[in-house]
């Protein structure tokens, strides 16, 4: 439980009491380094950041939904070409002249705001695809535009890597790699104390209008940097903040060295775990395929948190590892065998 105490008009301060997240049981023990780590100090979190949290609460909180993250199989949207779907494809003219998914569209990331307000009449199609190389940009594009209220929204999973071969060669199956397993640690890292949230400043009093705000800028700026490579992690750690997505028994198991282990339900949308992770750092985020990671890392961003998705996931520096305890620790390595034979259409 928390308790909030509000002083106006300077500022909001949240006097943190949280031993937990409520109604789910401690992982760590009263008097750890974990407990002590949630900080009684007064913690400022700014106006505009609680307008916009409660705007998305009250908009039916969608981190905390049933559809949180919002994937789709190659294999479902393959089925369902026939029927009331629209398939967006966000990689470059370039790539989408090579070969893409029959109807399928091409967007840049910059103007699909504009296209779902005046393009098109979103709720006319039963499911709105997003298709990437990878499906990390496109689950990072696909929180933002569910963040915004487009309910029907989907990222296709593991991008155009699993609807035919011609795209894995160059993508998940070259990505895919094991060297960074024996830089791995074990030690649990704990959170920092809460140190407050970005200040958002866009000038705006109401939720709504912060937030319309908040997205015109994420995607004015583009999604050229919302992946960050392996390499430059591993090759230096200690320049990050680096969060992992996993599950206790995972994270225990090897990690990033001085990842911090959240969870995405009890820490997303929740200001006083928010303000743990650190403003004025890079924070880098990963899970085992980056797709949970990429829809963390558009909702970061919105808050002003300079978030990076690891690219490929776990997948791009322990594969060996997760392969070989894939059915001990429920990995989930990208493989051959999730690479389909679907059609392909070229543009001539």
């Amino acid at each position: 439980m928390k308790k909030i105490f509000i002083v106006l008009p300077v500022s909001i301060l949240l006097f943190i009491a949280v031993a937990g997240c409520a109604g789910k049981k401690q992982e760590n023990k009263p008097g750890t380094p974990a407990a002590a780590a949630v900080s009684a100090a007064p913690v400022t979190i700014g106006n505009e950041t609680l307008l916009l949290l409660k705007d998305l609460e009250q908009n039916g909180d969608y981190v905390k939904s049933k559809n949180y993250p919002s994937l789709i199989k190659a294999s479902i949207v393959n089925e369902s070409l026939n029927s009331k779907i629209l398939v967006l494809d966000i990689r470059s003219a370039g790539q989408y002249s090579k070969g893409h998914i029959k109807g399928a569209l091409n967007k840049k990331f910059e103007e699909l705001p504009g296209y779902f307000e005046s393009g098109i009449k979103p709720f006319e199609y039963d499911k709105i695809i997003l298709a990437c190389d990878d499906g990390q940009v496109s689950c990072y594009t696909a929180c933002l535009l569910r963040l915004m209220g487009y309910g029907n929204v989907y990222a296709m999973r593991w991008g155009m890597s699993s609807w035919n071969g011609s795209f894995a060669g160059e993508g998940w199956l070259k990505g895919v790699s094991g060297k960074f397993e024996s830089k791995l640690e074990t030690r649990v890292n704990e959170r920092p104390a809460a140190n407050g949230m970005p200040d958002l400043k866009t000038g705006m009093s109401t939720g709504e209008a912060i937030g319309k705000a908040r997205f015109s800028k994420l995607f004015a700026e583009g999604a050229g940097n919302v992946l960050i490579s392996a390499e430059e992690v591993f090759g230096n750690p200690e320049k990050f903040f680096i969060i992992n997505l996993e599950r206790k028994d995972k994270y225990e198991d090897g990690h990033i060295p001085g990842a911090v282990r959240y969870k995405p339900e009890g820490t997303l949308g929740l200001s006083e775990e928010m303000a743990t992770i650190p403003a004025g750092k890079t924070v880098v985020i990963y899970c085992g395929t980056g797709h949970n990671s990429s829809f963390a890392t558009a909702y970061l961003r919105l808050f002003g948190y300079d978030a990076r998705t690891l690219k490929y996931g776990n997948n791009g520096f322990m594969h060996d590892k997760m392969i070989a305890q894939k059915t001990a620790l429920s990995w989930l390595p990208f493989t051959a065998a999730d690479v389909n034979n679907f059609e392909v259409e070229k543009v001539n």
